[in-house]
């Protein structure tokens, strides 16, 4: 499978780069991108130590040339972009007064704007191979808003529905769209700094650890098409719903 392509948009260092580490180890190549790119050298080292195979790239998944040219570079020189991993998070809490237009505009953007862009790209490919896998990852905003979330959860919102019609498109096309609904807190560091009860919670199983919730991609990628999921809720023993 050394000619077939994982690519995590949107590789942080949590939960994207777990992803990436699992995809690796299933036997893919794994093309990483972020916005600032000498941040996924750490990650590639790490992939490559294991003698698998890691690219990273600075992409602004915004950005519709930038897009289109990153797939076409990885098609020409690296390999088939098998399952590609929507992951770019912008969760920013503000209250609806305080929310400027160019600030809506902005999460919008980064949370369903640019989901768009590179699902469709995606399917560009794959529909010409009758193959392929599309994840968006999303998160309690994707069905429901909070106070101090209304830019964040429109936008969640907006890509979970983005999701479900290219899923109904794609699905007879044999490509596999699913959403994943994060509901809980995962184990970043910004978690560990914000989260008053983070220990307590850690000690209990209370917190989603990042290499636990990327098995669920691939076991999502490897799923057959007679048993495909669409949405799956991903949360700790004791998260309320």
């Amino acid at each position: 499978m050394k000619n077939k392509v994982a690519l995590i948009i949107g590789a942080g260092d949590a939960i994207g780069s777990a992803i990436a580490r699992k995809f690796s180890q299933r036997g893919l190549t794994v093309c990483l991108t972020r916005r600032n790119e000498e941040k996924l050298q750490p990650l590639i080292d790490e992939i490559t130590a294991t003698g698998a195979d890691a690219f990273g790239f600075a992409c602004d998944a915004r950005k519709e040339d930038a897009t289109e040219s990153l797939f076409s570079n990885i098609e020409e020189n690296i390999g088939e972009i098998d399952v590609v991993v929507f992951n770019v998070g912008a969760n920013v809490p503000m209250g609806i007064l305080e929310t400027d237009s160019r600030k809506f505009f902005k999460i919008w953007e980064m949370a369903c704007f640019a989901g768009f862009l590179n699902g469709r790209e995606a399917a560009r490919y794959m529909t010409k191979r009758k193959r392929g896998t599309i994840l968006f990852t999303g998160a309690t905003a994707s069905v429901r808003g909070s106070a101090g979330f209304a830019a964040f959860a429109s936008a969640k919102h907006g890509l979970r529905a983005l999701a479900q019609s290219m899923a109904r498109e794609l699905g007879p096309k044999n490509i596999h769209v699913a959403h994943i609904v994060i509901d809980a807190a995962v184990d970043t560091q910004w978690i560990k700094d914000n989260l008053p009860t983070y220990e307590q919670r850690k000690a209990v199983d209370g917190i989603v650890k990042p290499d636990d919730l990327a098995t669920n991609y691939v076991t999502l990628y490897d799923q057959p098409r007679n048993a495909w999921t669409f949405e799956l809720d991903i949360r700790p023993w004791d998260e309320k719903w």
